[in-house]
């Protein structure tokens, strides 16, 4: 006779919660909610996620050297009231007549107020709307201008002509220099680095502008 082997049962048995564990989770539920509520409102207030303009950089790329390289100074000087430098040629293109070395180009670093003051009157050229793919991953912005007769203030004169520019705005919390000092450097943790998102918020918010 073949007898048949009983096969082991496996199944969970149901696990009866007490009247007294119901109440207790919706209280766990209450104090977490509350404890992750309170650190967003202390990150707003913390002095360390302000988010800031950096740096504003114009540049003007003009492809050769001479007089046209002064005359593109000059405008970035009155338009900013600082001094520009010059930007060299890295290597030799025999085709556009570029030399290695030749100054091809001007550019100038804004920061502190007069940097959100020029980057204001920059916008409105741009009618105070920027495309979404203008930002960046870490929350950088740049645009161009494709005459710079366009901004608010700038009139036209005969003996400079009409110049485009590239625009590139730098977002930073206080403590990012740390991983560019040169020495003692430490890398910044990824949820304290600007976002795109932070970004455009930022913008939106106190540049009011549109971003489409």
């Amino acid at each position: 006779m073949s007898t048949k082997l009983s096969e082991p049962t496996n199944k969970e048995q149901p696990i009866n919660e007490s009247k007294e564990e119901k109440k207790v989770k919706p209280i766990i539920k209450k104090a977490v909610e509350k404890k992750l509520s309170k650190a967003k409102s202390n990150n707003k207030d913390n002095p360390m996620r302000i988010i800031k303009i950096t740096k504003v950089i114009l540049n003007i790329g003009v492809g050769q050297s001479g007089e046209i390289i002064e005359r593109a100074k000059s405008l970035l000087q009155d338009l900013t009231g600082h001094n520009p430098s010059s930007r060299n040629a890295k290597r030799t293109v025999k085709e556009f007549g570029i030399h290695k070395g030749e100054p091809i180009g001007v550019t100038v670093t804004l920061r502190g107020k007069n940097a959100f003051d020029v980057l204001k009157r920059l916008l409105e050229a741009k009618n105070n709307q920027i495309n979404k793919s203008s930002f960046d991953k870490t929350g950088n912005c740049s645009f161009g201008i494709r005459e710079h007769i366009e901004i608010p203030g700038v009139k036209y004169d005969p003996t400079i002509g009409i110049f485009g520019m590239d625009v590139s705005v730098v977002l930073d919390r206080p403590g990012t220099r740390v991983m560019k000092r040169k020495r003692s450097k430490s890398r910044v943790g990824r949820n304290h680095k600007v976002t795109t998102d932070e970004a455009i918020e930022y913008f939106i918010t106190n540049l009011k502008i549109e971003v489409v």
